[in-house]
């Protein structure tokens, strides 16, 4: 045991501050301590360099310490770190994220995709005056209460058994979603999901949840905390043609510090207050140094953005020679037969995936082909 988790086993419990960076799940007896980060690469406290698909779990679209991001960050922090009051700036994503998501006409800003969820269930409940709401086994929406039990993400990774709310229902099965739909007040899902690896909408799946939604009443939820700004620029809801009443929104918008949203018509997001009945509120929402690195994001995020994402992503299509690979955009999964292995031999390799076979592989513009070509080696060499 290192001395670093010694001491962090003394402090913190189970010496983590979120639990899939504990490791266990992989086999390793302690979490990766990083020092540092530079474009697609990670350095941890050893000085051991690392090609890192994570990125923080998705928002490092341009890579690690990234210089235009940097700089409006340390400019902000110049003026302020925090007011508690309104800014120019957060007027100013807004209109960012108004613009790109389609369904968006108005949006909130919030500090973490967790605050985002709980809030739009909130919503969804008093704009119907329902109680009950359908969701996914495997789909993530935070860890607020509602959204435990049969979660996703690290609630699966380490096999815990979380209390919650919701009519509970397998990804992609309508017919599921049908019987159970009726007196509820949302389906809330990810329209791609990326919290049992990357698994993608069937065909007709999203269409069919809108049509189901329109029929019973209920309200249709996406949350593109993953897919956002990262399958395309308007989100899954861009990709797929299919528009939710409200859509939650993370990662990407506050281009790596501590952000989120939620949105949708703007009938449903006048209840909340000051304009309605429904409270939400907090100090820290809108940020300036995370409306400052959001926006730097945002703005460049440009359709030769997507291209090139798309055209790594056809490159990091190898892997499925591998196993089977799901890729939508610039998120990816392999799925193995034995992923704490796979983990631990790309680790020793130099390589870092999400140490859960339940996570994405997020691709940024700073992966080249050298990186690329070194992950799918170092799979392929596993796999001999």
């Amino acid at each position: 045991m290192t001395d670093l988790y010694d001491r962090a086993l003394k402090v913190i419990p189970g010496g983590v501050n979120s639990p899939v960076r504990a490791m266990k799940a992989v086999g390793l007896e302690e979490p990766l301590f990083v020092a540092r980060g530079e474009g697609a690469y990670l350095e941890d406290v050893e000085g051991r360099r690392f090609v890192d698909w994570v990125l923080s779990w998705g928002p490092l679209i341009f890579g690690h310490a990234d210089p235009e991001t940097v700089d409006v960050v340390v400019a902000a922090a110049r003026e302020g770190t925090t007011f508690g009051t309104a800014t120019e700036r957060e007027v100013e994503l807004a209109e960012e994220i108004v613009a790109a998501v389609p369904s968006v006409e108005l949006v909130r800003l919030v500090s973490s995709g967790t605050e985002a969820a709980m809030t739009a269930l909130r919503l969804a409940r008093a704009a119907t005056g329902r109680e009950p709401f359908v969701r996914f086994r495997g789909n993530y929406h935070g860890h607020a209460d509602p959204f435990l039990s049969e979660a996703g993400s690290g609630v699966r990774t380490l096999g815990l058994e979380a209390g919650g709310e919701g009519r509970v229902v397998d990804y992609n099965d309508l017919d599921a979603v049908e019987r159970e739909v009726d007196g509820a007040a949302c389906v809330f899902v990810e329209p791609v999901a990326g919290n049992m690896g990357v698994v993608p909408p069937a065909d007709g799946f999203l269409e069919g949840l809108r049509r189901l939604c329109d029929a019973s009443g209920a309200l249709l939820v996406f949350d593109e905390v993953i897919t956002g700004f990262r399958v395309a620029r308007g989100g899954a809801q861009e990709r797929y043609g299919v528009l939710p009443d409200l859509t939650v929104l993370g990662k990407i918008v506050g281009g790596g510090l501590p952000l989120a949203a939620f949105g949708g018509r703007g009938e449903l997001m006048e209840r909340l207050a000051p304009a309605g009945d429904v409270y939400q509120a907090g100090t820290l929402s809108g940020n300036p140094l995370a409306t400052a690195a959001g926006l730097s994001v945002l703005r460049r995020l440009t359709p030769r953005v997507y291209e090139a994402l798309e055209a790594k992503g056809r490159r990091l299509d190898a892997l499925a020679d591998y196993g089977r690979f799901e890729r939508v955009g610039a998120m990816a999964t392999l799925f193995a037969d034995d992923y704490p292995a796979l983990f631990r031999h790309l680790l020793g390799r130099g390589i870092y995936l999400a140490p859960s076979q339940n996570e994405a592989m997020f691709l940024s513009t700073v992966h080249g082909d050298d990186e690329i070509d070194r992950t799918v080696e170092a799979v392929a060499e596993f796999s001999a």
